[in-house]
């Protein structure tokens, strides 16, 4: 696979655009701006989401989409989650005419982490119901603890590749993978994108809880408890119980809850320090997907029928005002229980 379009100009599509042309893989990413677009392909860095790594001069850089994606191998999507359906419908008009063609793109990877409003629909899932048809059995999803500045700089990272067909696991495995970017596979595809999404909810409830001044006990306790929760929805979704305890649950969930660089867990701050939700998400151009997915996560519970008592109280602190004081006494206030059983239940 030599020809590879990266959709989303943000710090992790920059960074796996840089990840892949290192490895002499010709590599276009695409920026939705077209001054933007400018700006960086002529400066060489992207110094509004990247700042500090030269992006290599053989790396493409454009704002038409088509040329992202026409007689590409692979197509990576790594746009925000709200806005990867229009994204796969640009697509989808742009593969209209090569619908039977042999050409077609051997895999159509997402990288983005979130679950859809309106829908409660996965990435993929979107992918799926956008796309030609005859691209549904080449989907898959890319997952796990990875700070994007850290990728960039060549610090070991591991993280997931999931596909639903192992030959397809495989194949973007050996794309991916560098002597410091360790890519796993799985079949699950599923739990690999609930655990990517989910993990942003706990990390805003983290943040909460340190900007309220509360130490590392609880911390350790929303950790765990958080991911008693995302094991709940994921099974009673069809995934195995096994992918949370990996790099796309437990391993993605400790960084965002712990890091510094999760931008949920800054949002998370912001909140248990005092401030609304309006003046946190005015402040940044950084996009926190945690804060729309506790809405998706939120909905889920309440239609699958799934205990998420920590998810509840970030989706009321985020969209019906409840202080988060308020929040905490309503988790601490829970009937006592049983701690493996309550996992299933």
């Amino acid at each position: 696979m030599k020809r590879i379009g990266v959709l989303g100009a943000g710090s992790w599509g920059t960074t796996l655009a840089v990840l892949l042309a290192n490895k002499k893989i010709k590599t276009v990413l695409w920026a939705r701006n077209q001054e933007f677009a400018k700006q960086i392909r002529k400066s060489r860095e992207n110094k509004s989401y990247l700042p500090g790594i030269e992006l290599p001069v053989t790396l493409e850089i454009t704002s038409d989409i088509a040329k992202a994606v026409l007689n590409k191998e692979v197509i990576l999507f790594v746009v925000p989650s709200h806005g990867l359906r229009k994204v796969a419908k640009q697509i989808a008009m742009a593969l209209s005419d090569f619908t039977q063609s042999p050409n077609l793109p051997y895999a159509l990877v997402s990288a983005s982490k979130g679950i859809e409003n309106r829908t409660l629909l996965t990435m993929t899932e979107i992918m799926k119901e956008v796309l030609p048809s005859r691209l549904s059995g080449r989907l898959a999803a890319l997952s796990g603890p990875s700070f994007a500045q850290e990728v960039a700089s060549s610090i070991p990272t591991a993280i997931t590749m999931a596909a639903s067909e192992h030959r397809l696991c495989t194949g973007l495995q050996d794309l991916f993978t560098t002597e410091t970017f360790r890519v796993y596979t799985s079949l699950d595809l599923m739990g690999v994108q609930l655990g990517g999404a989910l993990k942003n909810v706990m990390a805003i409830a983290s943040g909460i809880s340190d900007g309220m001044g509360f130490g590392t006990n609880t911390r350790a306790a929303l950790i765990t408890r958080g991911l008693a929760e995302m094991s709940r929805l994921g099974m009673r979704l069809g995934a195995n119980p096994l992918t949370f305890a990996g790099l796309a649950g437990l391993g993605d969930l400790v960084l965002t809850c712990t890091g510094d660089l999760s931008r949920n867990r800054q949002v998370g701050l912001k909140l248990g320090q005092g401030q609304s939700i309006e003046n946190i998400l005015k402040e940044t151009s950084m996009i926190a997907e945690g804060v729309k997915t506790a809405s998706s996560a939120y909905a889920m519970a309440e239609k699958y029928k799934v205990d998420m008592p920590i998810t509840n109280q970030v989706y009321k602190v985020l969209y019906e005002g409840l202080d988060p004081k308020d929040a905490v006494n309503e988790l601490l206030k829970r009937p006592p229980r049983q701690e493996l059983m309550d996992v299933l239940v």
